[in-house]
């Protein structure tokens, strides 16, 4: 294979070639460096003296074209002995196809290593001419030391007798310094003392001290420790002064202490003044804290009582521990003495946050407060005041969970307002309802996504305390899952089981529709919104469940009872509603002189006008639910006093007043075989049911209004004309007709059985006034 020319080199042996024979060695040269090379090729690929791989066994087999031994004449007589022509034409083939393949490696090879020759004959070029560069630097830097070497012994030589002169004079030299600083010290202490340079003052004196003391015997040594004495003794009452001052600072009170430390002045008193003189300071931060407790807000007032108070504490702690090294008792009583004040502000500065608009601002001060009281833990380990100082953050916390509880009750509440004013407003557009409810769910949904995200606040990356193990873990299960997002919920089901109160309480003047909107809310929450708000809050916060919480099954089945328990009670208030129609209509009328009847009473007309208008309302938030296939003579059954086998049997031809028949006994024996009808029964969420139970409330208090009353002859027709009108209309919104037939029929045959002079009217005559009314 032919290989591209690379750095523009031409094809042939002009080439690589004839470059390498370019930088070849002459033919009479010395030959072992040539196999030095030779052999480190061989080692580089793998290869021994022989050519062969290492690790390759040596084959001693004169026709193995491949083994050292091998011998070209009996390879090829064994060929011509063994193979046929074709089988020679086809050896010489593979032995030219394998000649190819190694020159087309050999040429990669060389092509391949060309820029590696060429790089390491650069190379060798290189380090010849450097190293014949610093052969020439060697050469000056051996004549340079030579020339040093030379002139050192020529001054040895010259000042060698004087050597033991010069030192001798330099000792006296060295004594005359000390012993002037030791006569200057007086003036020098003086000094300092008028420039108020005590530290140096006393590290003069501490230099000198040993030595006046060892020389004190002699007069001239005992007056300088005389002077010294009376100058350190006024600087003590100077150093003693500043500290009674109380004028300051945290830096100058530490150095004043370790200064007269170093003059000998009791440990103990010093810790003492040191430890009151710093409670000064600080209770003086606490005092102008205490002042601003309610003029700025929570981020401020933490910034200054960090800046100042916690500051000037750690600095405090700082200097005792480098001056009092063994008396670390007192300093922990001084520092929780003085935390627990700092707490105690805190804490109510804290309590006056009672609005929950923005809690950055909050958790922002709490980071702040936790952060810096970290410094007093490296300052003095073993210390309780960061430990409390993180209490007092969880009880934040905890705190700004109940007001968030609270702010979302509050929250529910309003709304609700809201709700029954729009409900009692005049003109309710259609579709009103669902657009109350669709409105409520989304402003509570959003209300809670919005908690949720300033509680999630506590819980940032960035927040120092949100890696302690109570915002890991409690805080996410127990504060924000269950005594927040599990409590609101409780509390919605809980407040609308409390509409469904007795008359004269809570639940007497709630409107109906109110009720239902309740009642569907509730059931959407069991659905769905429980579901979704508690996955939202166990991925937001990383709940983990390792303490019991609660289940979502048990609060879907406290908001289904809920909206079971408002349904019912929606059902039972509508039903009275139209019932008290019913019994005021009959209670209020002379059925035995009554006039013949003309035309249907307006209020049965308003009975059916009540009850579309609660089917259309139903309608709007409750699917239609399941019917039993209707008759096609539903809207024209007739109800005459002789329509039931019962009172056929009552009202029969041969009927006279004297007729020795038990009516009651027929008519007890007709129930225990009529199917019992549950009147307050749990009614399903759809709005056939809902309607169901509505009128079967309102027809069995008309039912029992016209059991109490006595009608007669048109009284009873006037019955006949009302219970058709009823059977028009209320068949088309109950599951079963055959339950308004049945209850139907029981009102009419109570009326007749009821009457003075039982003589029905026509249906003819009966459907021709209902058909006008």
């Amino acid at each position: 294979a032919i290989r591209p020319e690379r750095r523009g080199e031409s094809p042939g042996s002009g080439g690589v070639t004839g470059s390498l024979r370019g930088t070849a060695a002459p033919a009479d040269a010395d030959p072992a460096p040539k196999r030095r090379v030779h052999g480190m090729l061989k080692l580089y690929y793998g290869l021994n003296e022989e050519g062969k791989a290492l690790g390759q066994a040596e084959s001693l087999d004169p026709c193995d074209i491949n083994g050292p031994h091998f011998d070209p004449e009996l390879y090829l007589n064994k060929l011509r002995k063994e193979c046929s022509l074709g089988e020679l034409v086809d050896q010489e083939a593979c032995m030219v196809k394998q000649i190819r393949s190694l020159d087309s490696d050999m040429q990669t090879l060389v092509y391949e290593n060309y820029n590696k020759f060429i790089s390491a004959t650069d190379t060798i070029r290189k380090m010849k001419n450097d190293f014949k560069k610093m052969e020439d630097e060697m050469d000056c830097l051996s004549t340079n030391m030579a020339a040093i070497t030379e002139f050192s012994a020529r001054i040895s030589g010259t000042l060698q007798d004087q050597h033991a002169q010069i030192t001798k004079l330099s000792g006296v030299h060295t004594l005359l310094r000390k012993l002037q600083f030791l006569f200057e010290l007086p003036a020098r202490l003086n000094k300092c003392l008028e420039l108020q340079a005590y530290g140096q003052a006393v590290s003069a004196h501490r230099r000198a001290r040993c030595v006046l003391q060892q020389y004190s015997h002699m007069p001239s040594f005992r007056g300088i420790q005389d002077d010294c004495r009376a100058i350190m003794d006024q600087l003590a009452q100077q150093l003693r002064q500043k500290f009674r001052d109380g004028g300051s600072s945290a830096k100058d009170l530490s150095e004043c202490v370790e200064l007269l430390l170093q003059l000998d002045e009791p440990a103990e008193e010093l810790c003492d003044k040191f430890l009151s003189h710093a409670q000064a300071r600080l209770e003086a931060d606490l005092q102008g804290l205490e002042a601003e407790l309610s003029k700025t807000d929570i981020l401020e007032f933490i910034d200054r009582g960090c800046n100042e108070f916690v500051s000037n504490l750690c600095l405090v702690i700082a200097s005792y521990q480098e001056l009092f090294i063994n008396r670390l008792g007192k300093l922990h009583t001084f520092v929780n003495s003085l935390a627990a004040r700092y707490f105690s502000l805190v804490e109510r500065r804290i309590q006056e946050e009672k609005g929950v608009g923005d809690n950055s601002l909050l958790v922002r001060a709490l980071d702040r407060f936790h952060r810096r009281l970290q410094a007093v833990s490296k300052l003095l380990p073993g210390s309780a005041v960061p430990s409390q100082g993180t209490e007092i953050v969880v009880q934040a916390a905890r705190e700004r969970i109940r007001q968030y509880l609270s702010a979302l009750q509050t929250f529910y509440l309003d709304s609700l307002t809201d709700v029954r004013q729009a409900l009692a407003a005049p003109r309710l557009t259609v579709g009103g309802a669902a657009d109350l409810l669709s409105s409520l769910s989304t402003s509570i949904l959003n209300q809670i996504k919005s908690v949720l995200a300033s509680v999630h606040l506590f819980t940032a990356k960035d927040i120092t305390f949100s890696n302690k193990p109570y915002f890991k873990g409690e805080f996410c299960s127990q504060g924000v899952r269950e005594s927040l997002v599990v409590s609101f919920i409780k509390f919605v089901c809980q407040s609308s089981r409390q509409f469904c109160e007795s008359a004269g309480d809570r639940g007497g003047s709630t409107p109906p529709a109110l009720l239902l909107l309740l009642s569907r809310l509730c059931l959407d929450y069991e659905t769905s919104t429980i579901s979704y708000i508690l996955t939202l809050t166990d991925e937001q916060f990383l709940v983990q469940h390792h303490t019991p919480v609660t289940a979502v099954t048990v609060l879907c089945a406290e908001a289904r009872e809920a909206a079971q328990k408002l349904l019912n009670h929606y059902v039972k208030v509508q039903g009275l509603i139209i019932s008290q129609m019913l019994r005021k209509s009959v209670e209020t009328r002379d059925w035995v002189n009554t006039i013949e009847p003309r035309n249907v009473r307006a209020v049965m007309k308003r009975v059916v006008e009540d009850t579309t208008s609660i089917d259309v309302q139903v309608g709007l938030l409750y699917e239609e639910g399941v019917r039993k296939a209707h008759s096609s003579d539903s809207s024209k059954r007739t109800f005459s006093v002789y329509s039931s086998s019962r009172q056929q049997v009552r009202y029969a031809p041969s009927y006279t007043p004297s007729a020795p028949m038990d009516t009651n006994l027929l008519s007890n024996i007709h129930r225990l075989f009529s199917e019992r009808i549950d009147i307050f029964s749990p009614v399903e969420f759809n709005k056939v049911s809902v309607l169901t139970g509505i009128i079967k409330i309102s027809l069995k208090t008309f039912l029992e209004c016209v059991r109490l009353r006595t009608f007669g002859r048109y009284g009873l027709q006037q019955i006949q004309v009302d219970c058709h009108y009823l059977q028009m209309y209320l068949w088309r919104f109950v599951s079963d007709e055959n339950l308004v037939h049945f209850l139907l029929d029981e009102i009419v045959g109570s009326s007749a059985h009821r009457c003075l002079d039982p003589s029905p009217m026509e249906q003819s005559v009966i459907e021709v006034i209902c058909e006008r009314g």
